[in-house]
């Protein structure tokens, strides 16, 4: 499919080297890095069964699917037949610029409403192909290992950036991109507090990196549909596994 152009003239930054799904634990998960996650209520097989709209958990296709180390895509090669590049800030370059068409709307209408709020967003990475993939997470075996590289990278078929559902934000100047401290920049303080309005939540939050298997990435961001990520917030339910009732996936099966 053709990518639409962009409205926004590109913001002349370097595409971010980082394009792992993982990223060094804050000083706060560090020290409780064995610890279990934050104690909560518990919640039903699948918070998400009394909406009225069912999608499926296993189609890289459906805005629900839950893709994590437990839980590879399938086929392990899927690539989006959708994708467009949303008319938004964007700081990435190629493929990384896109999404697919409905990720893509939810951001154009998010990016605007902060911007009403004097707050900047920019995409800073969005789509990842499979191909890029294995490159990506080669390059960290050959360096570190592979003990060492699955603390750093997705393998190949188990990135959310593959399906276009997800994508990572900046905040148009640079400040603590993919650090810890981006946390309190106001794109993420923004984004945090407003992202379930337009159907997105933080995908690996705070301490719960042993449901999710990542540490805490405040810029990476997953569209869920405003239904779903609005329950979320209103039941304070922290992570899609716990809220569609599939395992904590803290490693690879």
């Amino acid at each position: 499919m053709a990518v639409a152009p962009s409205s926004s003239p590109t913001v002349p930054v370097p595409t971010p080297t980082v394009t792992s799904d993982y990223v060094t634990p804050t000083a706060a998960e560090s020290t409780t890095a064995a610890a279990e996650p934050p104690a909560q209520a518990p919640v039903p097989p699948s918070a998400a069964a009394s909406l009225p709209g069912q999608f499926s958990l296993t189609d890289p296709a459906s805005r629900w699917v839950v893709v994590n180390k437990h839980r590879p895509l399938q086929p392990a090669d899927y690539a989006p037949a959708d994708l467009v590049q949303p008319r938004v800030r964007v700081v990435a370059t190629g493929e990384a610029a896109l999404l697919n068409s409905t990720t893509a709307a939810a951001a154009e209408a998010m990016f605007a409403a902060a911007a009403r709020d004097g707050v900047v967003l920019t995409l800073a990475s969005g789509y990842r192909s499979y191909a890029t993939q294995v490159a990506t997470y080669g390059g960290y075996v050959a360096a570190r290992g592979q003990a060492d590289a699955d603390t750093a990278s997705a393998r190949p078929g188990y990135s959310e950036h593959q399906t276009g559902w997800a994508f990572d934000i900046g905040d148009g100047g640079g400040a603590c991109s993919f650090e810890p401290c981006f946390a309190d920049q106001p794109a993420a303080v923004w984004a945090k507090a407003n992202g379930h309005r337009f159907g997105f939540v933080v995908r690996y939050p705070l301490m719960f990196h042993t449901i999710t298997g990542y540490y805490y990435e405040p810029w990476h961001l997953r569209f869920i549909g405003v239904e779903a990520a609005a329950d979320m917030s209103a039941r304070s339910i922290n992570t899609v596994e716990e809220y569609f009732g599939v395992e904590a996936a803290p490693g690879y099966a």
